[in-house]
């Protein structure tokens, strides 16, 4: 078992589980949830698991294109600055803030495992960010810390392409540079979350045609996930299917001098250990 994935085969949208071999589809026998993020909501993930056992392959490799695991989640909530070397690139002098920053993507700026981000002509400053993404399965206001981790459902990984120039057009906003359509990538698919140590010690890799570009560790966050889920659902109700993407480690092209923004033939791999690896190629709009 790899991970329940969303998919298209033949102009047909499906959910299954992911395998060496290709894809079980699952929702055929499933027609009460529409997509994972119903699977989800209705604690359902299990009943997959056992749905999918001594099935055969369905959809073999290469008969279908992965799409971003929850199709249409009602937020996606992501962390910036949240790893220590991140917070020194930025040169003010400042200390860790007391509070984390946050901003929102679209579900179209994200495609799916496999599949290319699109480097727009208005810019070519496209440029990759590793990260590890958790869904919600339970939903709640004011979640404590203690309680976060029975929150979450299942994580992913996202590369959170950003076009480095749109971001600064404006003071107080990045939304204009994180959102443009396939600019980003989230899967390939959707692990189970079962026990702590899925997230709290976990290596988080990205590299750019085969050279390391980032590399670091869960444990390092400035803000932990059990803190993002207490702050976050603080001032807004989390439901089952959100995602937070939970912050990306030093080395992102715009670090480097000069620049190493993304073009196109390049290939982007997100890893993480317990996940997966998350592959995206770069092409022009």
């Amino acid at each position: 078992m790899k991970g329940f994935a969303s998919y298209t085969a033949g102009g047909q949208s499906f959910y299954g589980l992911a395998t060496d071999q290709g894809m079980i589809a699952l929702s055929p026998d499933f027609p009460q949830y529409p997509t994972l993020r119903e699977v989800i909501a209705a604690g359902a993930l299990h009943d997959l698991w056992l749905a999918a056992r001594g099935r055969e392959v369905t959809h073999p490799t290469g008969t279908f294109d992965y799409d971003i695991p929850i199709p249409a989640p009602e937020k996606i909530i992501c962390v910036g600055v949240n790893f220590p070397d991140r917070n020194a690139e930025y040169k003010d002098g400042q200390e860790v803030p007391t509070n984390m920053s946050l901003f929102i993507r679209f579900p179209r700026s994200f495609t799916g495992h496999d599949r290319p981000l699109i480097r727009p002509p208005e810019t070519p400053q496209l440029d990759y960010e590793g990260e590890i993404a958790v869904v919600i399965g339970k939903g709640g206001r004011r979640i404590s810390q203690a309680d976060a981790y029975d929150h979450i459902a299942a994580i992913t990984l996202c590369n959170e392409g950003t076009l480095r120039d749109w971001v600064r057009h404006a003071k107080f906003n990045v939304t204009q540079g994180k959102n443009w359509d396939s600019s980003g990538a989230m899967g390939p698919w959707l692990v189970p979350f079962t026990s702590p140590s899925q997230l709290d010690d976990v290596r988080l890799t990205t590299r750019v045609n085969g050279e390391l570009r980032q590399d670091d560790r869960t444990s390092r966050m400035l803000f932990p996930i059990r803190r993002q889920i207490e702050y976050i659902s603080t001032f807004t109700t989390l439901v089952p299917g959100d995602i937070i993407v939970t912050g990306t480690p030093t080395g992102a092209g715009a670090r480097f001098d000069p620049p190493k923004y993304l073009v196109p033939g390049d290939v982007i791999e997100v890893e993480a250990e317990g996940i997966g690896k998350l592959t995206s190629s770069v092409e022009e709009e």
